[in-house]
Formats: structure tokens, sequence, C-alpha cells
């Protein structure tokens, strides 16, 4: 009965979250393009939000989960009410901090980030209770709350705005409007599944779970967040403050059309993330190498299909829209996106190896290497050039680069295995071969014939061959067994 209940609640999670981008797409490409400044304020507010929501959870959501298990049924209440406790007084803390910094110092934009306080504290308390929400086993309908409404508010404010319903503030009031009533759904549905009394003294707790390693579990969970923060998403943040918030809104559309990429890799970690854990744990480095290359093959080709497709047929599929003069000048940060992406894919479950290992804790280390190299290449970029946006990109493209040759490095040193073998090497020669070919073929007029004739060919044959050659295993096993089904 659990493990049907639990293939329904991924079942249901895959099925929200591509119903999430869908709805994610369809706006980028046919909304967000006619007012670029206005998403480039909203990406932001919602960046500076990013960068106060670790803080004010500090490691709460994922010390939930981590000491859940062992704790009485008594005390999960009580953990799950100290995450609540530390969020309401972080919280607290870093309000009192912003209002000080605004009566004595004059700081350029400030005032989006009284609106990004809220969304900040709605995120934090979003996050505890989708953690709560998988320790009792319900983590669809939260998902659903999560992942639709902003995607579907955000798209409904631009067009009320766009059609003189209100102007950017009431917008952006609206935008905020929106995160309370995702948190007050999610409330509702947690607290009716999940009773707690309003008692808040934490002595029986910490009788049971150690104070220290509470606070250390946090500490380097809060670590890892707020690194990732500055690590992946500071771009966001520092364009509006050398550029403007229309080239940030640009940006912004480059980076949600080419993480369309990496929408594969998602459900590929979180199948091989307990086998990863499991051979570390008993020590099966052959079958972890094995699985190491498997994965790392497999991402690479669904990546690499996607990536060319996207090169040989973006410009034609933006022609087929109304608002493709909005949408040329995104092409130039897909490209170089979507490369950072394939490369990131191509190198299979190197985070994850770290992490399930006793290495851990390098990883706040290989962040912090990442964070350096990220706001460092940014600054030269924004600073000390003009190629604007296309530079930042590119700083972003050398930094997630580095890094995760730095985590091959690593593993390699800690445990003598690599992503690539021989027949990794064939891939990668194939992959370039075909997608040069279909490169030069001549641009057709009629736009979607073009699509056609470059993008669907190039992925029909690249299937093809991969399958011919047998170089994914994946690849073979499906084909051969839907070959089966029909025949």
């Amino acid at each position: 009965m659990k493990n049907t209940s639990e293939q329904k609640q991924v079942f249901w999670f895959t099925i929200i979250n591509y119903l999430g981008i869908a709805i994610g797409i369809i706006s980028t490409v046919f909304i967000y393009p006619k007012d670029k400044a206005f998403l480039g304020i909203f990406r932001y507010i919602y960046a500076i939000a990013g960068l106060l929501f670790p803080i004010m959870i500090f490691g709460a959501g994922q010390a939930l989960i981590n000491f859940y298990p062992t704790a009485s049924e008594h005390n999960q209440k009580k953990l799950f009410k100290y995450g609540i406790a530390t969020i309401l007084t972080i919280s607290s803390v870093l309000f009192l901090g912003m209002l000080l910094v605004d009566a004595f110092f004059i700081i350029e934009n400030y005032k989006y980030v009284y609106y990004a306080f809220p969304i900040g504290v709605s995120l934090a308390f979003i996050e505890l209770f989708k953690r709560q929400a998988t320790n009792i086993n319900k983590l669809s309908i939260p998902t659903l709350f999560e992942k639709i409404i902003p995607k579907i508010a955000l798209p409904t404010v631009f067009i009320l705005l766009l059609s003189g319903f209100f102007e950017v503030e009431g917008g952006l009031v609206a935008l905020v409007i929106s995160y309370f009533i995702l948190l007050g759904c999610l409330s509702i549905y947690i607290f009716k599944h999940y009773r707690v009394n309003l008692d808040f003294s934490f002595k029986s707790l910490f009788s049971q779970v150690s104070r220290k390693e509470y606070y250390k579990y946090s500490f380097y969970a809060f670590l890892g967040s707020f690194g990732s923060f500055l690590a992946f998403r500071l771009d966001t943040l520092m364009i509006p403050e050398f550029l403007s918030f229309e080239a940030n809104g640009t940006y912004s559309i480059g980076v949600i059309l080419a993480s369309v990429i990496a929408i594969p890799a998602t459900g590929v970690f979180s199948i091989y993330a307990p086998l990863v854990s499991k051979y570390i744990k008993h020590q099966d480095l052959d079958m972890l190498g094995r699985k190491y290359v498997e994965n790392a093959k497999l991402l690479f080709f669904v990546g690499a299909i996607l990536y060319g497709a996207i090169v040989l047929g973006i410009n034609s599929f933006f022609k087929l829209l109304p608002t493709y003069d909005k949408l040329v000048d995104t092409i130039p940060i897909i490209f170089i996106l979507g490369a950072n992406v394939l490369f990131n894919m191509s190198t299979g479950f190197s985070s994850e190896i770290i992490s399930y290992s006793k290495y851990y804790k390098t990883n706040i280390v290989l962040i912090l290497i990442l964070v350096i190299l990220n706001v460092g290449l940014n600054l030269y970029v924004l600073i000390l050039t003009d190629y604007g946006i296309i530079g930042v990109a590119w700083a972003s493209f050398i930094a997630m680069t580095a890094f995760n040759l730095f985590k091959i490095f690593y593993i390699y040193s800690k445990f003598k295995i690599l992503p690539f073998d021989k027949g990794y090497f064939h891939l990668f020669v194939i992959t370039l071969f075909v997608g040069t070919v279909f490169y030069w073929i001549p641009e057709i007029q009629n736009n979607v014939v073009n699509i056609l004739v470059k993008s669907c060919t190039f992925i029909l044959a690249m299937v093809y061959i991969v399958f011919k050659l047998k170089l994914i295993y994946a690849l073979n096993y499906w084909i051969d067994k839907i070959f089966k089904i029909k025949a």
C-alpha cells in the first residue's frame, strides 16, 4: 500500500511539474516579451526574496527531513513548530534591519526590498510546509499549489498591466498577494492533515535531538542553500544594478527557455539518487562507476538532441510568433545558457555522489568556489566591459564549466571513477558531426518546413544512429520494448 501511494505521489508530482513548465513556457513566448521591463523588475524582486528566504528558514526545512524519522511522534510536531518559530524570529530581525538600513542609507532600488520581504517570508514557510508534506506523504497538492498559482498569477498580472487595469506598483502588490494566497492554501492543507497545538516550548525536543547537531546540520544546510543562490541566481540581481530592468527581462526570458533542456534531468536524478546512496553506503564503487557513465551518457544524449533542435530551429519558431521582435535578442542568451545546461547535464550525478558520501561538506567548498567565480566574472563583465547580458551569460557558462570540472576531478581523486568512457567519446563525435551537417543545410523560407527539416529530422537522425550503434542502453531498451508491444 505504501509503495502504491508513493508511486501515485511521484506520478502526480511529475504531471504537475510539467503542467507548470508548460504554462511558464507559453507565458514566456507570448506574454512576457510585451513588457520586458516589468518582467525584469519582478525577477529582480524575486531574486532579493531568494536571497532572503534561506536566511529566514536557516536550514530548518532540511533539518525537519533529517531529524524527523528518529524523533518521537510528540517531538516530530515540536520539530515542525521549531521550524515555524525559526522563520518568525529571523524574519522579525531581518525586517528591523531593513528599516534601519532604510533610515540611515539611500540605496537605489531599495523600495523593491519591501516587495521582496513578504515574498521571502512566504517562500520560507512554503519550503517548510513542503518538507512537512513530504514527511506525511501528502506532496501532490502542495506541489500543485506551488507550481500552478505563481505560474498563473504572473501572466494574469501581466495581462491586467498591459490592459491598463493598474500601474507597475499595483501589479507588484498583486504578485505579493498571490504568494500570500499560495501560502494560505498550503497552510490550510497542511494543518488539516497535520494538527499541532500552540505549545512552543522545545525542551522535550532537544532532550531527544542534540541541539548542537541540529544547529550544525541547519548551518550547513543554510550555507548550501544560500551559496546555491549566489552561485546560480545572482545574475538576475546584478543586471538591474549595472544595466536595466529591461535587460534583466530579456536575460530572464533566455534563462527560462534555456532551462527547458534540463527538464528530463530532474526525473533522472530523482530515480538515480537512491541508487547512488546505496552504492556508496555498500562501497560498491564498480557499480557506482558504471551507473555514473550510464547516467552521464543518457543525459548528454537527451540534452544534446534538445539543444541541437533549439539551435537549428528556434529562430524559425520565433518567426511564427507575434512577439518575434521582442524575442529575437534572447537567442544568443539561449544558445550560451543552453550550452551551460547541456554541460551540467553531461557530467551526470556528480553532485549526488559528493552529497551522499562522507565528503558531503566539500559541496560547500565547491559552491563557495563557484560563488567567487560567478561574482568575480559578473563584476568584470558588467563594470569593465560593454558586453552586457551576453557577457553575463558567458560569465555564467565559464563559472559553471569550472564548477563541474572541479567536481569531476574531485570525484576521480576520491573514488577513481569518471563519467566518461569510450562510448561517450563516440557519442560526442557523432553528435558534433550530425549537428554540423544539419546546421549547414540551407535555410528554407517556410518556417514550419524549416523546423521540420532541420530540428525534427536532426532528432530522428540522432535517435536512429545512436540506437543502431547501441550507445545508450535506456534508448535501446525502450525502443525494443515499444517495438515488441507493437509487434
